[in-house]
């Protein structure tokens, strides 16, 4: 498989940008900000569009979840006890 530096001339690689959707730049600015201001003002930089615009989308967003459900600590009643053994060292026969 050629390098990417060597590639040979008659191999076209074509590259597609597609802008992310409202939906996904509103999930993304909620992951980078809880404040709404600077969840509207990033959403609307990634899209391109008004503010105003992407704000009221916001508002009518659903609350991000959190990526992993809330868990309970559970505290042992007493110590556990844990035993360590070592072993010898292996004799190396040469």
């Amino acid at each position: 498989m050629p390098s990417p530096r060597n590639k040979p001339s008659a191999v076209r690689t074509s590259l597609r940008f597609e802008p992310p959707t409202l939906e996904e730049a509103i999930y993304a600015a909620q992951g980078l900000t809880d404040n709404i201001d600077g969840q509207a003002e990033i959403a609307a930089q990634l899209m391109g569009l008004p503010e105003p615009d992407v704000r009221v989308a916001i508002l009518k967003a659903p609350p991000r979840r959190p990526a992993r459900p809330s868990t309970q600590v559970r505290v042992a009643a007493g110590r556990q006890t844990v035993l360590v053994e070592r072993r010898a060292p292996r004799a190396l026969i040469r």
